[in-house]
């Protein structure tokens, strides 16, 4: 098995990149797409129901396969024998990262279900600001896969 994952590592390491480009753009776009939901559309009415079906099906459609496959693949590759030294410390700032994008992955989804049924009590300023996370996230978890401090 350990070598079946030594020959596939490039292509891995291929899926696993498009996984987490697609995941971090869903992740990018959906607070957008609350914080024009929030201020143009309401909680009634036709554009209120577009901005729903659109942030219902990016983090169901888009967000969460994404998501799945990013910690596929990133599994797969750590599993792949000589890739992660465990005695340095980038693998666990890039993995206590993850664990967080995925955090704020989870609390995105249950705003779709707030935002679309009224209940949410985020203000469109809060999720402009809430927008930063994943990038902040993104910054340690390249950082620490490239310099590998």
């Amino acid at each position: 098995m350990l070598d079946l994952l030594s020959l596939a590592y490039p292509w891995i390491k291929a899926l696993h990149i498009v996984s987490v480009i697609s995941w971090m753009a869903a992740l990018f776009y959906l607070p957008r797409l609350f914080v024009h939901h929030v201020e143009q559309a309401g909680s009634a009415g036709r554009m209120h129901e577009t901005f729903s079906m659109m942030e219902f099906k990016l983090a169901q459609f888009i967000m969460r396969p994404a998501m799945m496959a990013t910690w596929g693949f990133g599994l797969a590759l750590v599993l792949t024998p000589g890739i992660v030294d465990w005695t340095m410390i980038w693998p666990w700032t890039k993995g206590a990262s993850v664990v967080a994008m995925t955090i704020f992955h989870v609390w995105l989804k249950k705003q779709v279900k707030s935002v679309e049924s009224g209940d949410s009590t985020v203000t469109g300023r809060q999720f402009r600001l809430l927008n930063e996370v994943p990038t902040l996230l993104m910054i340690v978890i390249v950082f620490s896969v490239v310099v590998k401090f």
